[in-house]
């Protein structure tokens, strides 16, 4: 019998990567999107794989929809990826972003254990939890103190404890993902490593002339979405339930991005790179990099990508779309 997986938000950068893969291990999948009024939603990342997996209307803030779709599932695995992801975002539409993020986790979880106590639960978290938080080594870790420092991170770690407390209360196979940034082709535009690309690109083109950052001095651990989603379904073939930090070990600014991509199109960023303080969070999470130690010596888990490679995968993608 084919395994079944669940994913919410499986229309976004992770969804779509992660069901290819388990339409690869010959999974049967199952994805929820949200009703619009317009036939319009925005379908493109799963486009080529529409005739392959099975979509169910679906939203993390109504517990009626989520029971409906894990009974017609019957999920092995459930890959909680929905949320309201962008931090600036989150401080414009702060309620909303706990409503979908903290409240629709525990949604989740309350359909799981009523209806498919059994299946084992991916819960996706987020280096934001953890602030700037950083233990003494510089590293951040699955012991290292959270001190969100937003909406979206503050919203995620709710998410985190709820998981656990039914882990704990409820003997549920529930797992945390703590992930670092990822970046793809796929990635969302108003995120700052497609910004940056799609800018760099519109210049090198002439058809614009500068990019506008809030800044270039906060640091990120970044990987390759594909990476990541694999340690997802790893995380989840382990017999026990636990939280794994899921990162690189390395760090890059915004700067160091910038001077990267900007190089590759044979351009200097400094001349087109101009900081607008509107674009700025009122509280930043200055530096991220995550000990992923436990994640690879427990399941095997090694990134494919570099940072470059990465990259240049992406800035091929925009120089051709």
């Amino acid at each position: 019998m084919k395994k079944r997986a669940l994913i919410t938000g499986i229309t976004g950068q992770d969804g779509s990567y992660l069901a290819e893969l388990l339409l690869t291990k010959d999974y049967e999948v199952f994805g929820t999107i949200r009703r619009h009024s317009s036939n319009d939603l925005d379908k493109s990342r799963i486009g080529h794989l529409l005739k392959d997996i099975n979509l169910e209307y679906a939203d993390l803030t109504d517990l009626s929809s989520l029971q409906k779709v894990i009974l017609d599932s019957k999920p092995h695995e459930i890959y909680n990826l929905g949320a309201q992801s962008h931090v600036k975002v989150s401080y414009e539409n702060p309620v909303y972003t706990a409503n979908v993020v903290a409240v629709g986790t525990l949604n989740l979880l309350e359909a799981a254990r009523n209806y498919s106590p059994y299946s084992k639960i991916y819960q996706a978290g987020t280096s934001e939890m953890f602030g700037n938080s950083i233990d003494e080594d510089g590293y951040q870790r699955e012991t290292t103190i959270f001190k969100p420092a937003n909406p979206y991170a503050v919203a995620k770690v709710f998410a985190y404890q709820i998981c656990s407390n039914y882990r704990n209360a409820y003997k549920m196979h529930i797992s945390n993902g703590i992930l670092f940034n990822h970046e793809s082709p796929r990635r969302g535009e108003t995120f700052v490593t497609a910004k940056v690309v799609k800018g760099a690109v519109k210049i090198y083109k002439g058809l614009e002339n500068e990019l506008k950052l809030g800044t270039l001095d906060t640091y990120r651990d970044w990987g390759h979405a594909k990476d990541y989603t694999k340690a997802m379904w790893m995380i989840l073939q382990e017999n026990n339930p636990d939280d794994y930090v899921c990162a690189t070990g390395s760090t890059k600014s915004i700067r160091d991005l910038c001077n990267y991509v900007f190089n590759k199109l044979g351009l200097d960023y400094t001349k087109h790179v101009v900081i607008d303080s509107s674009l700025s969070r009122p509280e930043e999470t200055m530096h991220l990099k995550g000990d992923s130690s436990k994640l690879r010596n427990k399941t095997g888990w090694t990134p494919d990508y570099t940072f470059e490679t990465m990259m240049d995968e992406i800035i091929e993608y925009y120089l051709n779309k």
